[in-house]
């Protein structure tokens, strides 16, 4: 196989017609170049250059070798602006997963501050079930509240964002529904629920917390979808608790009421690749998050 580096060196030896003048050119002695043009030769099997004058002209195999090591030398040259660009983050793409309802109130917002500090990066944005994407560079978890480890395993760092607290919604005519202060969970410990959470950390955080208050929910509906559990709820078929960016888009026949004793909160987190973390283009989306 052909050395690169020598074939640069030969390039410099034709370009300066002598190998006193590369020598020079390169920093080396004239022994150290014959030496390299030497290998070369013995590398591509035919000879590169013959003497001229005073100094030494290329064969056609090395009118051919230069040629090439000119191409590679442009080739190498810009592979070292394209990583210098992608190391201070004006170039490159990253790709971010997330679940559906962190796209409008947190997704969006930090793309659109994002696109105007790195405008040449380009963002892979697909929707997920929530779970750590191992190809991502980023992904947005729920975990639950109050710490837990900062890797989620797999060289994956867990960055927190936000906490995102639930809101009881009930029907207009609900008895609790005109009340102004919060509502204690055990209140809801008798109603019908529609179930808006499939199994995982969301409906955990529900969960725990019906628990805390010493009932388990009596599920008359299940339902995996906000907008269709509020719905449900507007119908009059049960209560249901549902986190406050669930909610951008509200049912104009429920009520949205805080809830305490406790308050259900599920943790929003990033999970980034801890090799990702070292791009500048990474770190400013998750700024960026963070800022949204």
């Amino acid at each position: 196989m052909l050395d690169v580096r020598r074939m640069q060196v030969l390039r410099a030896v034709v370009a300066s017609g002598s190998v006193t003048a590369a020598a020079a050119n390169l920093g080396y002695t004239p022994s150290a170049v014959s030496q390299q043009i030497g290998v070369l030769e013995k590398e591509a099997g035919i000879a590169l250059l013959e003497r001229f004058g005073r100094g030494v002209r290329p064969t056609a195999a090395g009118r051919l070798l230069t040629e090439h090591a000119a191409v590679i030398g442009r080739q190498v040259a810009e592979a070292e602006t394209a990583l210098a660009d992608l190391r201070a983050g004006r170039t490159g793409q990253i790709s971010v997963r997330y679940f559906a309802t962190a796209g409008a109130d947190l997704v969006a917002p930090a793309l659109a501050r994002f696109r105007t500090e790195h405008p040449g990066v380009r963002v892979d944005l697909r929707i997920a079930d929530g779970a750590p994407d191992q190809e991502a560079d980023l992904t947005l978890v729920v975990r639950p509240r109050g710490g837990g480890p900062d890797s989620a395993g797999d060289g994956l760092r867990l960055i927190h964002l936000l906490d995102d607290p639930y809101r009881a919604v009930l029907p207009k005519g609900h008895p609790l529904a005109d009340r102004r202060a919060a509502v204690d969970l055990a209140e809801l410990a008798a109603e019908p629920w529609v179930g808006s959470e499939r199994p995982g950390p969301c409906l955990d955080a529900v969960l725990e917390a019906c628990a805390a208050a010493g009932f388990a929910p009596d599920v008359a509906v299940e339902c995996e979808e906000y907008a269709t559990a509020q719905g449900f709820v507007a119908a009059g078929l049960g209560v249901s608790l549902i986190p406050l960016m669930g909610l951008g888009s509200r049912h104009p026949n429920v009520a949205v009421r805080k809830v305490r004793g406790p308050e259900p909160v599920r943790s929003i987190h990033a999970a980034v690749r801890e090799s990702s973390l070292s791009l500048p283009a990474v770190r400013g989306l998750l700024a960026a998050l963070q800022e949204a």
